[in-house]
């Protein structure tokens, strides 16, 4: 990423479209003089030179043709700015052609259109934030829901930097102890013992795996939770989807008609979820209970020749099995007409909702019954009545999924999606290398040992967080930004 540091940047800062208030950002050293170049009120400008502290200013911006754009001059002449540098914001109306007219005058005036991310490039290189929370930075911009941001703001707090800087103080400490023994390798001085080095290794390594835990779980999980509706063929699944999606899964009162699994992207009490239709879970189609993961729902399908040749409905059963294990929150959906012989829930794999379908259709003795299965069953999960006709449960299932959704994603609370790609590989390297480092030291080799594993660990660690990092890696992180930001 060529780009001169010094240039003064600006950009529009606030979303696309029209609003009621829009802001322009400037950054660099020449940021003030470039506009007080483009300002029409002299006491503005000359508040402007005398400023040394962050202050907000009144002023007309002065736009070519004569015509002066009212604004709320918002400005950082010091080094505690979100670069570092000469920060400016301009807040004026957030008219789209007034700002494209007030940017233009500022490039005119000397500053140039800012890169994506280079705010936050500029951010970074200044030391002003570290790798991981800039990628927050754009998490923050890209959450799709509260708890998304919520996640995003916990890593820009520090959530995943703070245990990482521990982990590598730790190290270093260490790292520095070892070296100061191969320094006096001729005298009689032991900086640190044998089994104080396994000791503090070993706490390090304990460290890093708990937060190795929690990126492979943000990272296998991806950007939306997933909520998958399963159950035996027939029990109303692609009605309750398109109900809670208005998605366009065939209804048929044939059972097996779903064969692809349908995704859409839903709300559910303010939490982004991906909802996916699978096809039905048949005993008849050749899937044995074992493939299936599923225990206690069906019975053991004998081999035969027809069921070890893939067929359509076996692929169907294979993919509705692949969707189930990549699903945080499962609801098992059943149909509430049948016998209660027939209705076989299976022990909970995941955070689960169960949900009786097709209830518009049962008198009021039978409802109570289906409703007292869950206490009769002794079910930690919900159990909601539901009729994809008449809407009635609709509700409480959007809420019940909401709660389990929440439940089931709560570990993941301070890692965005993409830092957990980015950093997953680089931390297991670190782990192992640890462990390396570990297993040298309980077999007494040489401190030069225990040093390079070490200086691996760090290395590996300062990926993480950008102490050590490549042009082709802040290329492909801050091109994902908008510009403005």
């Amino acid at each position: 990423m060529t780009l001169n540091l010094e240039d003064t940047i600006v950009a529009i800062a606030t979303a696309p479209g029209g609003a009621l208030r829009g802001a322009i950002r400037l950054s660099g050293p020449n940021a003030i003089d470039v506009l007080i170049r483009c300002l029409a009120d002299e006491a503005a400008r000359q508040g402007l030179e005398r400023l040394r502290v962050p202050t907000v200013i009144a002023a007309g911006l002065n736009l070519g043709d004569g015509t002066t754009l009212p604004c709320d001059l918002f400005v950082w002449p010091t080094e505690r700015s979100y670069t570092r540098q000469i920060v400016v914001e301009v807040h004026t109306l957030g008219s789209p052609p007034l700002l494209d007219v007030a940017l233009r005058s500022l490039c005119a005036a000397g500053a140039r259109l800012a890169a994506p991310g280079e705010f936050t490039l500029r951010a970074f290189l200044s030391g002003r934030l570290d790798l991981a929370q800039a990628e927050a930075v754009l998490g923050v911009i890209d959450a799709h829901d509260r708890r998304a941001l919520d996640i995003a703001l916990a890593q820009l707090a520090g959530g995943l930097s703070q245990p990482l800087g521990k982990i590598r103080d730790a190290l270093v400490d260490l790292l520095a102890d070892l070296e100061a023994g191969l320094d006096f390798v001729d005298e009689d001085i032991e900086f640190v013992s044998p089994a104080e080095v396994q000791a503090r290794l070993a706490a390090a390594k304990n460290e890093a795996a708990d937060v190795a835990e929690q990126l492979g779980t943000r990272a296998h999980r991806g950007d939306l939770p997933r909520v998958v509706l399963v159950g035996p063929p027939n029990a109303g699944k692609s009605s309750l989807f398109n109900a809670l999606a208005g998605g366009v899964a065939i209804v048929s009162e044939v059972a097996g008609t779903t064969r692809d699994a349908l995704a859409a992207r839903v709300e559910f009490g303010g939490i982004a979820c991906e909802l996916i239709d699978t096809a039905g879970l048949d005993k008849d189609s050749g899937v044995r209970d074992s493939e299936l993961a599923i225990p206690g729902q069906f019975t053991q399908v004998e081999a035969s020749a027809s069921a070890e040749k893939p067929t359509i409905a076996s692929a169907a059963q294979s993919h509705s099995r692949a969707r189930l294990a990549e699903a945080d929150v499962e609801i098992w959906c059943f149909d509430a007409t049948q016998s209660e012989e027939a209705i076989r829930v299976p022990p909970p794999t995941k955070p689960r909702v169960i949900v009786a379908t097709k209830i518009d259709v049962l008198t009021t003795q039978r409802r109570k019954h289906i409703a007292d299965l869950d206490t009769s069953a002794k079910a930690p999960e919900s159990l909601v009545l539901t009729s994809s006709q008449t809407g009635e449960g609709l509700e409480d299932l959007r809420a019940a999924i909401a709660t389990a959704v929440a439940a089931a994603t709560n570990a993941e609370s301070s890692v965005v999606a993409s830092t957990a790609v980015r950093c997953q590989e680089s931390l297991r390297l670190a782990i192992d290398a640890i462990e390396q480092a570990r297993q040298l030291a309980a077999a007494r080799a040489g401190d030069e040992l225990i040093a390079a594993e070490l200086r691996l660990a760090l290395f590996e660690l300062g990926k993480i967080v950008g102490v050590v990092y490549t042009d082709d890696i802040l290329d492909r992180l801050f091109g994902r930004f908008c510009i403005g930001k």
